[in-house]
């Protein structure tokens, strides 16, 4: 392992402090994960379990043949294909919604996601850096700071030993630091992206800015220089379609120039342009190759700069490759780093892919950045000029926002690492931000319904449509009952993201789509989106999201009843925080609506919705029948809160109607469910319906974040919420895997897990924290923090899933639906932690989320 005093000391020298080098994700380049489990399954129900049921395999089956062998499309949900588990990324690179490239912690360039919700998983072997050092005019070292020894480039010197070097990252920073062996020379590269929360320009830009820092403990000046190679693509077969071109370039503007090199990558449809770039400056000089070969062996790479740390900066295009063949390029940043000195190399890799396409063709969609640098596909050297030259910027406010957490002693350092790495999936989630074409109008979006909501069209033109994945493996949209727990992470940092999300939300409740389907599970056909019911999600990738909603084949979510509960609860949330009236107003009357469809699930007249007896809510593969924690606690969250909005509107009669409704419905739901500990997974009798869930207080997980959980407004029992939250900690927690795994979401009362369903005995990761951010908010701050710890523990240091948190794992190490939405969730425990910290000040006072332009 490297001596971590470089990279203390470069942290004491820069405004993060101390307080970034004790939190993070750190790992030494030589370090071995041990192996989880191969996934039992790709999607919410796994392949084994289907396969007891023959009508739902066959159904299955014949779908998937016809989508992705004869249609040659990727499946929403592949039970086939997992994505096999690769113990290898990093901090990805790029903001919001222009697509990502990760750059993996060991250095390598290896997944890929610029065409929006497609994902290539893939090292790309030329795309390094390098090394050189130069003393009184000859070379003395040169080396590819990679720990790779591949069967292509191999005039290059490749195999870095992993032990001198180390990997440490703060989305949305990274660190790798290189002591050179040796030499008396220590690299730390700093990776910058510009994520920063209440930002709408720079941080949907598609850039990520390298800052290597050169130490030189040696009594004599060295010559650095770092060579930044890529090859042109993503290590797709497209890389050999042929008609691919590159061309150096150098862009001066406000006395700063920037140099480097173009790679234009000509497909049919999705055309981008890679840049590889430095910052020239006095004593920097920026070099450049245009084009080279990156399957041969590389040695004319090789010994250019090996000859004078330079490399030969042949002016012009490159020719167009032909069909078979590849190109790569290189630009190379030098300096002379005085004896016992110090010196900066600035390097940016940006990627313009202005107008995109989903998998249908249909539209054409302009991505958000495009708003500030143009959609004509030339905008890769203005990127890369305003990334080299604004990244301290970006830098300052990523620390303003980050230090008051990372100083603050009272928080544990793995908390502090989750808390900003589970970031990651806002930007790697597939996620897509384009603008609104300025000729849009409310029929263009879904039709005539959406007159009522008088402020759609403005927010959408202001703030553009946002979209990410359930999951890197879980093909859809948005996903509405997972997004419910991700949205934290929006509404606290991005609160304009939201809101749009909402509106989009809102369009498609009014709508409907009466074309007919057969749905999976069940084998019956029925209308893929009813009106007033809130869609499962917004579209796949793969054909026309927004367009054509609800992906989702397995269920017919029509009959789910946590969907619309969930629209309503973040409804009233994103209001509290924003205080944004104007969209509490256009919200209601879709609110009435949802809450109107819903009440048809109160089948008694009890005030309480009941289940019916499938796997109709969020847990897909766990059967629940008649009222249930989860969806009846939902429930009558949802009933107080359009109490709540009623009032601050003024509707005394609306008001009247949910009081009347939630104080019948809270009787029963105490009568039916509540067992003097906790409250019951469901009132059917069952075998399983006395088991202990852990997600059974997620209605008053939502009342607590918005302070309607007291008073008139106060719906469980606070003592059977503390005891619920204590019974699940004592029993879903410490009862398993010695209390190191986080929450298993089904326990029996005699403290074996839930083995009724396939879900039920699974740990979910976003479940977990928002279990969690419950119980700090009910003042079990030390059972919460416990509890998220034994995920964060699990996955990010055990089963060395960085940057890919799953969905699900089990004790015996199985993990489900690698990089998933949920565990976002984490910011609720933020947010949970910040209102404790402010109660004693103000507590009547809500914690406004600050509304940046």
């Amino acid at each position: 392992m490297a001596d971590p005093a470089p990279l203390e000391r470069l942290y004491e020298g820069t405004a993060p402090g101390r307080g970034v080098a004790a939190a993070g994700w750190r790992v030494c380049l030589a370090h071995r994960f041990e192996e989880p489990r191969q996934p039992y399954g790709a999607g919410d129900v796994s392949l084994r379990d289907v396969l007891r049921h023959v009508g739902l395999a066959l159904r299955y089956f014949r779908w998937w043949y016809k989508k992705t062998r004869i249609e040659k499309k990727s499946a929403f949900i592949d039970l086939f294909c997992a994505v096999p588990l690769q113990q290898i990324y990093g901090c990805p690179l790029g903001g919001i919604g222009g697509g990502t490239i990760t750059r993996g912690w060991r250095g390598e360039f290896c997944r890929w996601q610029l065409n929006p919700g497609i994902y290539h998983y893939g090292t790309v072997i030329a795309d390094q850096f390098t090394v050189c050092l130069r003393c009184k005019g000859q070379t003395v070292y040169q080396q590819v700071l990679s720990l790779e020894k591949p069967s292509t480039l191999q005039g290059w010197n490749w195999g870095y030993c992993g032990h001198y070097a180390f990997y440490h990252a703060l989305y949305p920073r990274a660190w790798m630091v290189y002591e050179l062996p040796g030499q008396n020379v220590v690299l730390t590269c700093r990776q910058v992206s510009p994520v920063i929360p209440h930002d709408y320009k720079d941080s949907s830009l598609p850039v990520g800015v390298f800052i290597w820092e050169v130490e030189n403990g040696r009594d004599e000046d060295v010559d650095v220089s770092i060579m930044f190679s890529m090859q042109n693509g993503m290590g797709t077969k497209e890389d050999r379609s042929g008609g691919h071109w590159n061309e150096s370039f150098a862009l001066e503007k406000e006395g700063e120039r920037v140099a480097g090199v173009l790679l234009h990558h000509c497909t049919h449809v999705n055309p981008f342009t890679l840049a590889i770039s430095a910052r020239e400056k006095v004593g920097t000089g920026v070099t450049h190759l245009t084009a080279f070969n990156p399957a041969g062996l590389g040695r004319e790479v090789w010994q250019d700069l090996l000859h004078d740390g330079r490399l030969e900066s042949p002016p012009g295009k490159s020719s167009l490759t032909e069909k078979g063949e590849l190109t790569a390029a290189a630009v190379c940043a030098s300096c002379t780093v005085p004896a016992r000195g110090h010196r900066t190399l600035e390097m940016a890799l940006a990627w313009d892919m202005p107008c995109v396409h989903f998998g249908s063709k249909e539209k054409l969609h302009l991505r958000r950045y495009t708003r500030f640098f143009g959609s004509g596909g030339d905008a890769a050297p203005a990127l890369s000029h305003y990334a080299l030259t604004h990244y301290e910027e970006w830098e300052r406010k990523i620390e303003a926002w980050q230090n008051p957490i990372l100083e603050n002693s009272q928080l544990p350092s793995w908390y502090k690492s989750a808390l900003f790495n589970e970031l990651y999936f806002v930007t790697d989630g597939g996620t897509i931000w384009v603008e609104l074409p300025p000729d849009c109008c409310d029929e263009d979006l879904r039709g005539q319904e959406t007159a009522g909501l008088s402020h759609l069209l403005p927010v959408l033109r202001e703030y553009g449509r946002f979209a990410y994945l359930e999951g890197q493996e879980y093909r859809m949209y948005n996903t509405y009952d997972v997004h419910f727990y991700a949205s934290f992470a929006l509404i606290m940092l991005w609160p304009k993201l939201q809101i749009s999300l909402q509106y989009d939300i809102a369009v498609t409740v009014v709508n409907e789509d009466v074309q007919l389907r057969q749905y999976l599970m069940c084998g019956q056909r029925a209308q893929v989106k009813l009106k007033n019911v809130v869609p499962h999600d917004i579209g796949d990738p793969g054909d026309e999201p927004w367009q054509r909603v609800n992906a989702y084949l397995m269920h017919d979510t029509a009959d789910w009843k946590d969907l619309n509960l969930k629209f309503v609860l973040q409804v009233y949330r994103d209001y509290y925080l924003t205080h944004d009236s104007m969209y509490l107003q256009d919200m209601w009357p879709v609110c009435q609506a949802v809450m109107e469809s819903e009440l048809k699930f109160d089948t008694d007249n009890d005030g309480l919705i009941e289940n019916g007896g499938f796997a109709d809510q969020t847990y897909d593969a766990w059967v629940v029948n008649g009222a249930s924690a989860y969806c009846g606690g939902l429930w009558l969250a949802a009933v107080c809160m359009m109490c709540k909005m009623a009032e601050v509107l003024g509707d005394a009669k609306i008001r009247q109607k949910y009081m009347d409704i939630l104080n019948k419905g809270k009787e029963a739901f105490e009568r039916k469910l509540w067992n003097g500990k906790y409250y019951n997974y469901d009132s059917s009798g069952s075998n399983a319906s006395n088991s202990i869930m852990s997600d059974q207080c997620a209605g008053q997980w939502f009342l607590g974040a918005c302070r309607l959980d007291q008073g008139e407004f106060e719906v469980f029992p606070k003592s059977h919420i503390v005891s619920a939250l204590r019974t699940i900690f004592e029993k879903n927690v410490m009862s398993f895997a010695g209390g190191t795994m986080g929450a298993v979401n089904g326990m029996r009362p005699s403290g074996e897990p839930d083995t009724s369903s396939v879900q039920s005995n699974e740990v979910w990761v976003g479940v977990v924290y928002a279990l969690a951010a419950t119980m700090i908010q009910e003042g079990l701050v030390e059972e919460g923090f416990r509890t998220a710890e034994g995920c964060y523990r699990t996955v990010w240091e055990q089963l060395g899933m960085a940057f890919q948190t799953p969905e699900a794992y089990r004790e015996k190490k199985v993990y489900r639906s690698l990089a998933y939405m949920r565990p976002l969730s984490i910011w609720s425990m933020q947010l949970a932690l910040e209102r404790r910290a402010s109660q004693a000040a103000a507590p009547t006072q809500p914690t406004q989320v600050p509304n940046h332009p």
